[in-house]
């Protein structure tokens, strides 16, 4: 196998949400931190998509504005193809590593300016990486762009609240491939969108994958959406990676208590007849989460090891988890 294009090794951040100051001495409050991210590591090879899915604040988002640089990293290191981002992001390479990568955001409505004509809009990237100046040729190349995710040249002298939800997401899509970027973070891009629209995003995403060799991130809840894109996936929970696995693998065999749990909620249009055990508990408090093993209050195996003992994500028959239920062969 060759290098991946991404690497990330044991990413972190956490966020200081306490009280502001005189509160804390008036309430005598100490300071609070949430781990949003608590030592995440995965790679991801040159046109291939990795999957991170997960309940709502679980830290999915995070990982994905990490790793365009929105957010500084308390810990860890993020690589794309050998290049530490956190360092060139700093320096004078950010504008060349920025052209590289690109994020498509979750809510079509807030991501794209409403004063703006969609000429301005996916035109804006091209003008600030000095990729394009003549003004015919901006105009000539954002009608490619746009033909491209399905939409016609003339819709570029429009505004975004003429075009639907599933249009402005095209529109934000073809703005992410003004640069031409090789690696593409998706932060739930079809969550906000009806389920035929969704389909139509999706395939438009994936065809535009392999004829440009693109490398996603795609960030979702959606398991069904997850199957339909994914060649790898990861499972997170409180801010950590517990499975990480192809699919076939994970939608076939999964190994964790918690990947089983999000399976088993998936309703079973064949009737199979197999067991199936409903998503139980809520996500504890962040907080203040559980020792040891963050999922140990909602998990049917869960031990005194497994409530005094992180569980480290390691190899495990060709796939990654993290849990000593399945380390000590008690599923």
């Amino acid at each position: 196998m060759s290098r991946p294009l991404v690497e990330v090794q044991d990413l972190a951040k956490i966020f200081d949400v306490s009280q502001p100051w005189l509160n804390r001495v008036v309430e005598r409050k100490p300071r609070q931190f949430v781990h949003a991210v608590d030592g995440v590591s995965f790679s991801i090879q040159k046109g291939k998509t990795l999957a991170l899915v997960g309940e709502s604040g679980c830290g999915k988002s995070t990982v994905a504005r990490l790793l365009v640089g929105l957010y500084k990293p308390t810990r860890g290191t993020v690589s794309v193809d050998g290049i530490d981002t956190a360092q060139t992001l700093a320096g004078s390479g950010a504008q060349a590593l920025r052209r590289r990568m690109q994020m498509i955001f979750q809510d079509p409505y807030a991501s794209l300016n409403p004063r703006w004509k969609v000429q301005d809009i996916i035109g804006e990237p091209l003008r600030e990486h000095g990729l394009i100046s003549e003004a015919e040729e901006l105009k000539a190349r954002v009608g490619e762009l746009l033909q491209s995710v399905g939409l016609t040249p003339s819709d570029r002298e429009k505004f975004p609240h003429q075009f639907s939800g599933g249009q402005r997401q095209r529109i934000s899509i073809a703005r992410a491939l003004a640069t031409q970027p090789e690696f593409l973070v998706c932060d739930e891009p079809t969550s906000a969108l009806d389920v035929s629209v969704q389909a139509q995003v999706l395939n438009i995403m994936k065809d535009l994958q392999r004829q440009r060799g693109l490398t996603y991130l795609f960030i979702s809840h959606n398991l069904a959406v997850v199957r339909h894109v994914s060649d790898q996936v990861g499972v997170m929970y409180l801010g950590r990676l517990v499975e990480v696995a192809d699919k076939a693998d994970l939608f076939g065999r999964p190994r964790h208590p918690y990947t089983r749990m999000l399976l088993d909620a998936i309703p079973d249009i064949h009737m199979s007849g197999r067991a199936r055990t409903p998503v139980q508990g809520e996500v504890p408090n962040p907080l203040s989460p559980p020792s040891g093993c963050s999922f140990h209050p909602r998990c049917p195996h869960a031990n005194e090891r497994c409530k005094a003992e992180r569980p480290p994500l390691q190899d495990f028959q060709g796939i990654k988890v993290a849990c000593h239920a399945v380390e000590e062969g008690r599923i």
